[in-house]
């Protein structure tokens, strides 16, 4: 439900975007607006605390975003809190930007790796990524992770290449338990 609920309003703002040729000005406002939630934790509660009333609310959002935000983004943010969907946020706000990374042509892409990688294999998955896909632009993570013993995991949308020696020793034990002794 919560997913849909990201889908269909994380939509609305991304046509509005479209329709108003605001697609950079919203993109960047909203970035600036993630950053302002997660570092200020206590309008986060206190936007989504059960006993102060949605009038409260929506005095506390124009007093603090109205002029500082574009129009259309402070409305979007009544328009939530008006249909009870303001503790949705971050998941609508994440969807918005990743639809107007597509938009764009902007991958982004997960490395995981078990030591930290020069910048040289850095350049070269990137360019790898950029010439085996249809985007124009890679935004890059890098994640260290240990437990892989070596080779690398990339993780870009819903795809997922595995070399780690991690996945290969697991599949080698899989097959081995699956061998009978006769």
């Amino acid at each position: 439900m919560a997913k849909l609920v990201a889908k269909t309003y994380g939509d609305a703002l991304f046509t509005l975007a479209l329709e108003e040729n605001k697609t950079d000005v919203l993109y960047s406002e909203v970035e600036q607006l993630k950053d302002i939630l997660k570092s200020n934790q206590e309008l986060k509660a206190l936007m989504n605390h059960p006993k102060i009333t949605r009038d409260e609310k929506l005095k506390v959002v124009e007093d603090v975003f109205k002029g500082r935000l574009d129009n259309e983004l402070t409305g979007f943010l009544v328009l939530l809190l008006k249909k009870d969907r303001y503790s949705e946020l971050d998941a609508i706000l994440d969807y918005f930007t990743a639809k107007v990374k597509e938009y764009k042509g902007i991958g982004v892409a997960y490395v995981t790796s078990a030591v930290e990688l020069k910048d040289a294999q850095k350049d070269q998955i990137k360019d790898k990524l950029l010439s085996t896909t249809d985007y124009r632009q890679m935004e890059m993570h890098y994640i260290v992770d240990k437990s892989l013993i070596g080779g690398v995991i990339i993780r870009l949308g819903d795809r997922v290449v595995d070399s780690s020696i991690r996945s290969r020793l697991e599949d080698i034990k899989k097959q081995l338990v699956q061998v009978q002794i006769a």
